[in-house]
């Protein structure tokens, strides 16, 4: 595998995720920011070796061989994602580009070392889950802010975009994964809220609430 074709099926993995179903070739060029014909030559390797399933007009699926090596790519990238910050002090919006390098080294031997010494994370710094060696994948019962209705509350577990920018956002707003958040007042004009953590009012945008997860309260 090259780390081109890695990064083709953690690519697919994702986008098949979010949509559960075939994954179109322009959607795969937009998230990688190539040409649709540079995708279609790459699916056609990637098929020949058995990683994908494609059928022209139709779309892309994984097979379960691709699926279980994509898996190994996220595992990789989401325990190096935990390593930079929990023992080289980078930042939540820095690691990100960092791993997309480290995910590649291909040594199992070095990985399993890696989650040992973490401690065996189970979550990432942006609220990931992070898959297990068998590439199993815990299921956390998460909402987006933005499905919140006034007077909900919850913890703060995790980002739908993980861009420097959203990031670097959260952290003006001093906004950080384990804060609890309950909703005071939800705008019906443009979906913004005012919300309260950590005993202070922070009023956001309807876009930044489309990119904030929360796990709310049981009754």
């Amino acid at each position: 595998m090259t780390p081109a074709e890695e990064n083709y099926l953690k690519t697919i993995y994702h986008l098949g995720k979010v949509s559960n179903q075939a994954v179109t070739t322009n959607s795969i060029a937009e998230q990688m920011d190539t040409k649709p014909s540079s995708v279609t030559d790459m699916i056609k390797k990637l098929s020949e070796k058995g990683l994908v399933h494609y059928k022209k007009y139709q779309g892309v699926s994984m097979s379960d061989q691709g699926n279980k090596i994509a898996l190994s790519i996220v595992r990789k990238h989401r325990l190096w994602e935990v390593f930079l910050m929990e023992k080289l002090n980078f930042a939540w919006d820095e690691v990100h580009d960092v791993a997309e390098q480290l995910e590649h080294v291909q040594s199992e031997k070095l990985i399993e070392k890696l989650d040992r010494h973490l401690g065996f994370p189970r979550f990432d710094p942006h609220g990931d889950p992070i898959p297990s060696k068998s590439g199993k994948v815990l299921q956390v019962e998460k909402v987006l802010l933005s499905a919140c209705d006034t007077g909900d509350k919850g913890i703060f577990v995790g980002v739908n975009s993980s861009s420097t920018e959203f990031l670097q956002y959260l952290d003006k707003l001093n906004l950080v994964l384990g804060d609890r958040i309950e909703i005071l007042f939800k705008e019906s004009f443009d979906d913004s809220l005012q919300i309260k953590a950590k005993g202070q009012k922070v009023t956001l945008s309807g876009k930044a609430a489309m990119n904030i997860y929360i796990q709310i309260d049981e009754l």
